[in-house]
């Protein structure tokens, strides 16, 4: 059993324990938070607390994370799939918004490889274990788009390489806040886990990997920008972590930009717009793309009538 521990700033002082909770931990939602406190997996100077308790800075709360990785193996579900590319050896969806790739503590079912194991009868690699079976590389659950998944091993050590060695190449479209005097550029940033906020990356020398994402501009907005991202390297969070060190945060972002929500977006206008790759078994290469999802196109019409 993992123990994290999770100290509160001044600006997490009057919120709820169980919403601080689901803010801190990744991929964990608030009911999932509650059960935990319920459960006595929570403590305050080693004293478990209420879900009800409202947190004050400087507060620091140790939480057990039960082992649920491993447990039980991911299971079939029948969830729709647009599927832009299939054959004996992988498979590639436009993966929408609110979607999560994997099961994880808070998100049992409903995910990618749930419908994943029903769409392909259960032929899935089995390299990244039980709960993981097929995925190669993840996006975030806010983060729509191209991913790939291998349905063998042998697919599956192919793309990893391919991951390592940049040849699997992956491209975004985003709206970033604020706008860019260049046309286009790099930011070559190393990326980390947050010195104290366990659910967010940024950027640090200090135990941050190598990060690089190449960027230019598709068109610019009044206080917006639209921007073409081709990630070099993919760090958890990568795009989402260098705009904002950059001082444009994706749109919607309430990890990395604002934290109000975006009347009309359910999650950061980010896709997953380009996918090219090694076919694993042939060797030749694939391009694949998809359109923009309609809340992104929204986003931009509204930008372009202002």
């Amino acid at each position: 059993m993992e123990t994290i521990l999770l100290r509160a700033n001044a600006e997490d002082s009057g919120k709820r324990l169980d919403a601080f909770l689901a803010e801190q931990i990744e991929d964990i939602s608030r009911s999932a938070a509650q059960r935990f406190i319920a459960e006595e997996r929570v403590l305050l100077a080693g004293k478990v607390v209420a879900k009800s308790r409202k947190v004050a800075q400087g507060e620091e709360y140790a939480v057990m994370l039960p082992e649920t990785a491993e447990e039980t193996a991911a299971q079939p579900q029948n969830i729709p799939l647009d599927v832009v590319y299939e054959d004996s050896d992988v498979i590639v969806v436009n993966k929408p918004v609110g979607m999560v790739v994997h099961p994880a503590p808070g998100h049992p079912d409903g995910t990618l490889v749930n419908a994943l194991l029903y769409h392909c009868a259960g032929t899935l690699s089995g390299v990244g274990g039980e709960m993981r079976p097929g995925i190669v590389h993840r996006i975030d659950r806010d983060t729509s788009g191209l991913i790939i998944a291998a349905k063998n091993d042998f697919s599956h050590r192919a793309l990893a390489a391919q991951l390592q060695d940049h040849s699997l190449a992956r491209t975004y479209e985003c709206i970033a806040v604020g706008n860019f005097r260049e046309d286009s550029g790099t930011v070559n940033a190393p990326i980390g886990r947050h010195p104290v906020d366990r659910k967010r990356m940024a950027v640090t020398d200090r135990g941050g990997r190598h990060a690089v994402t190449h960027w230019e501009v598709v068109a610019r907005y009044q206080g917006y920008t639209h921007l073409r991202c081709k990630l070099e390297t993919g760090r958890t969070h990568q795009i989402r972590v260098h705009l904002a060190h950059l001082g444009h945060p994706i749109w919607g972002d309430t990890v990395y930009g604002a934290k109000k929500a975006v009347p009309g977006l359910t999650g950061q206008c980010l896709h997953a717009v380009g996918l090219t790759f090694r076919h694993p078994r042939s060797g030749e290469a694939v391009t694949l793309s998809c359109g923009l999802p309609e809340e992104f196109e929204n986003a931009l019409r509204k930008l372009r009538e202002r």
